[in-house]
């Protein structure tokens, strides 16, 4: 983990991290990359690239969270956003569903080794999880899922009444967004404005597309 990088975004994001959470963050990367020699987690290994595509990327979500909110994400693969979401946010409800159980595995892993008593991991599918927990979180997110209507599909029968769903997109976030406008408003949300943002050392543009219940 690159400490300085860290430390700069946690800054510019105006987060508050206690020593504690950077150990925890150090031990999500280290435990990802002794995983990863046996399973394949992650194409991302290397310490400034990991720090950044998966830390400081997932922290881009913490100042969209309000206090005691429940929280799923959907697809979430080896844990990001979901695991430094629970690290960052211990008053929140964090969930988090992915269909592969390796990956699972991983989380619940991490889970017990950090001893996150916030955090859920749930192996199967985001259409049954619909059925058992309809309108029962807060804030549904996603990085790197699919298409945008795919996860408005998924994503909109698990948000409660005053709820919002936030897709962490590439750099044609918002286009993908006012393209989709349309299909939004039909699964009954307000698209509020996207929030774009670049990663450090020049790693990419990303983008929030924000959606509020309406």
């Amino acid at each position: 983990m690159n400490r300085e990088l860290l430390n700069k975004a946690v800054a510019k994001l105006d987060l508050e991290l206690t020593e504690q959470h950077y150990e925890a963050c150090g031990l999500l990367l280290q435990e990802l990359l002794r995983w990863n020699k046996k399973i394949n987690l992650t194409a991302i290994t290397g310490p400034d690239d990991m720090t950044v595509k998966h830390l400081i990327d997932s922290l881009h979500l913490v100042p969209e969270i309000k206090t005691g909110e429940r929280i799923l994400d959907i697809g979430s693969g080896a844990g990001f956003p979901a695991l430094v979401l629970a690290i960052a946010r211990p008053d929140c409800l964090i969930s988090s569903i992915d269909a592969v159980g390796k990956k699972i595995s991983f989380q619940k892993h991490i889970s017990r080794l950090l001893k996150l008593t916030n955090f859920e991991a749930l192996h199967g599918r985001v259409e049954v999880l619909a059925n058992d927990r309809s309108a029962g979180f807060d804030l549904v997110t996603s990085r790197a899922f699919s298409s945008l209507e795919l996860f408005v599909s998924l994503a909109s029968p698990l948000v409660s009444a005053t709820g919002k769903m936030i897709s962490m997109r590439g750099a044609d976030g918002q286009q993908e967004a006012i393209c989709l406008q349309e299909s939004i408003a039909a699964a009954g949300f307000v698209l509020e404005p996207t929030l774009s943002y670049c990663l450090p050392m020049k790693m990419g543009e990303r983008s929030l597309v924000i959606m509020r219940k309406h």
